[in-house]
């Protein structure tokens, strides 16, 4: 698979809070719009709730879930395996949550990473990755303003090795 994670959080690595983002940083939804438009994005089904129950436009939208799904401009993938005959060879971009992240993280190459440079209480926490299979290859700073709350740090992440586990992840 031609995955790609894009992922926002906090130092403690929070995603959420309540489920729902536990900041709103235009500079980063401007990022996450520019790096997903144009490509399919998959994300689980309270992620999907999240944004509204609604299809993003200009993407491809696949909903990771085992409940059937019945909104205009998306899709279902049960498994890995479903999405993968969905997608193909396309490069595609999970963009969560917690779940989602941890079932595609060891098929990703690359992860699309926007720091928020604080720590915040939340219930759903980005996976802890492994310093050895990661290179930081790009590094932005976008400083606090009045449209964004907290410094923030972009970086592109490339893997350089395996996963280090053999196991395939679960279903």
């Amino acid at each position: 698979m031609n995955a790609a994670l894009i992922v926002c959080h906090t130092r403690n690595r929070v995603i959420g809070a309540g489920n729902r983002m536990p900041w709103h940083l235009p500079a980063d939804l401007r990022r996450f719009k520019e790096t997903t438009m144009g490509h399919p994005i998959v994300m689980g089904r309270r992620t999907f709730d999240a944004i509204g129950r609604r299809a993003l436009p200009g993407r491809r939208n696949i909903v990771m879930s085992r409940s059937a799904l019945a909104v205009p401009g998306c899709e279902r993938a049960t498994a890995p395996q479903t999405l993968e005959r969905l997608v193909g060879d396309a490069r595609f971009f999970v963009i969560g949550g917690a779940e989602i992240y941890r079932l595609l993280l060891p098929f990703a190459d690359t992860i699309y990473r926007t720091l928020v440079e604080t720590e915040l209480d939340g219930d759903v926490l980005f996976p802890e990755l492994d310093a050895r299979e990661w290179r930081t290859r790009e590094h932005d700073r976008h400083p606090a303003d009045a449209r964004n709350a907290y410094a923030m740090r972009f970086s592109v992440l490339t893997r350089i090795a395996p996963p280090r586990h053999n196991h395939a992840p679960p279903p």
